[in-house]
């Protein structure tokens, strides 16, 4: 009796340890992308070298035993972060991991570019949309804007559209789509259960994302990739391009395609509903119970709108041309801290699995750049329209900058361009500046994956979309690019008193 009220006992008293479940059946769908994506990257490392490839001067461009271990890497990640074999960020330190095992690059140099200021500048970004949220500038603004908009989705969609583009003409498109984020899920939260996915949230979050793109493309003050294609294309062609004149040829392209997204975002993404009763009502109702605002809203709005006045003012006043815009957004970040408005734990709160996709992104980008695997593709693929019509030239090369711009910095894709591309030009009859705009048109607007563009990688962390999805959608909307290019080289831009085709060369 004894010995089984001691086993009872013990019984009651001593944890059970129980092992975790293992999944009842393998993923195969997950292990065959996984083995495709190690399948192409031993293919093409281990393959005979391939042939050079030659400019339409005759110069040669060797494909190294580098540079193949550059595109090796470069079809991995591809497979990886489409099909997200695994979490987008690991795929990113498995590029890096990959340069340095394979001595592609010297791990010093590509583990370096995971902390590259464009990263440390998505960062910040970041953190200015969780201040926005903590402090409740998010709410405060989300309210008054579906106040005025109203209670139809089609017109809330439109209006967080016109939103975000208009703001990427004062701002960096990622620090506008981290800011614009926070209101997103404000405004998802009042049509949707908490973390519930929707046709509605999918056009909202992926919308915005193409919309930052489409607007950053109007002015210098949206993207760095503007000023340093136009420095570029002086250096190249001796002919400086002013901030207006930029502006002027891509005012149209940008807000056309705002406006076509918008109609593309309800098609494909059509709401379940087509209003939310008493929305404008609730709105102004929560907006007035927000109250007065507070130390902290004062604050976190004050530093946001100095650090995008000093961003933006450093391409008009010289004594500020030094200051570097990473430099200038992270001072944002520790001026929140110095205030109190974030605290140590809210660093646990950063999205480090988009940080590190970025990373790796800028990792495979400059890998590519440097091996010269991305000066090889662009050669190749350009002198294929060596004798095309002239609009085929043009479409063909910015169809090539907006499929590299997916993969690699969109300034990167446009460098290793345009030098071709140039040179044929003026045999096709093909003016200079044509070249540049259009190629800053598909540069600004990477719709296929997430390493494209920063605005791409923030709306994934909506949780709405998957990164297949975001490709497959992406394929339309490319092509809605490519028309819309298509259109303002042909008529837009000739309207407006553009060249777009020179006497021939002979």
């Amino acid at each position: 009796m004894k010995s089984e009220a001691s086993q009872a006992i013990r019984s009651e008293t001593t944890p059970v340890i129980r092992l975790p479940e293992l999944p009842s059946t393998l993923d195969w769908k997950r292990l065959a992308f996984m083995l495709l994506g190690i399948g192409v990257f031993t293919l093409v490392y281990y393959c005979p070298p391939w042939p050079d490839a030659i400019d339409p001067m005759g110069q040669h461009f060797e494909l190294s035993r580098e540079a193949k271990g550059a595109l090796a890497v470069f079809g991995l990640a591809a497979i990886w972060w489409v099909f997200e074999v695994v979490p987008i960020g690991v795929t990113s330190l498995t590029i890096g991991a990959l340069q340095a095992l394979f001595m592609i690059r010297d791990p010093k140099v590509a583990f370096k570019d995971f902390m590259d200021p464009s990263v440390l500048f998505i960062f910040g970004s970041i953190v200015i949309g969780m201040v926005f949220t903590k402090t409740g500038l998010t709410r405060r603004i989300a309210y008054k804007m579906l106040s005025v908009v109203g209670e139809r989705t089609g017109m809330i969609m439109l209006g967080c559209f016109v939103m975000t583009a208009a703001l990427t003409h004062l701002m960096a498109h990622t620090a506008v789509a981290a800011t614009m984020f926070p209101l997103l899920i404000a405004i998802h939260a009042l049509y949707a259960e908490e973390g519930e996915v929707t046709r509605f949230g999918k056009g909202l979050f992926i919308g915005m994302a193409y919309v930052a793109g489409a607007g950053s493309i109007i002015t210098l003050l949206g993207a760095a990739r503007g000023a340093v294609a136009l420095g570029f294309y002086k250096d190249i062609m001796n002919v400086d391009i002013s901030f207006f004149q930029l502006t002027a040829y891509m005012f149209p392209v940008g807000w056309l395609m705002t406006f076509l997204l918008w109609g593309f975002a309800m098609v494909v993404f059509k709401p379940e509903q087509s209003a939310i009763p008493g929305l404008k009502e609730k709105s102004k109702r929560m907006y007035q119970d927000l109250g007065r605002w507070s130390r902290q809203e004062i604050l976190a709005a004050a530093i946001v709108l100095v650090t995008i006045v000093v961003i933006a003012l450093k391409n008009f006043i010289p004594a500020l041309g030094g200051l570097h815009k990473t430099g200038v957004l992270l001072c944002s970040t520790i001026g929140f801290f110095l205030c109190n408005i974030l605290d140590i734990d809210d660093l646990e709160e950063i999205p480090w699995n988009i940080i590190l996709l970025f990373a790796g992104a800028m990792s495979i980008g400059f890998c590519l750049w440097e091996t010269g695997a991305a000066k090889w593709l662009a050669v190749n693929w350009l002198v294929l329209f060596e004798h095309a019509p002239p609009l085929v030239f043009i479409l063909g090369m910015a169809f090539f900058v907006m499929i590299m711009t997916n993969f690699i910095m969109n300034v990167a894709a446009i460098a290793i361009s345009l030098p071709v591309a140039l040179v044929i030009a003026p045999y096709l009859g093909v003016a200079g500046e044509v070249i540049l705009f259009s190629s800053l048109i598909v540069a600004g607007m990477p719709f296929m994956l997430l390493v494209g563009a920063a605005p791409n990688a923030i709306a994934y962390n909506s949780k709405q979309f998957t990164p297949g999805e975001f490709f497959l959608y992406g394929i339309p909307a490319s092509i809605m690019l490519m028309l819309v290019t298509w259109l303002a080289i042909t008529v837009i831009w000739p309207l407006m008193g553009m060249e777009v085709y020179i006497p021939r060369v002979v």
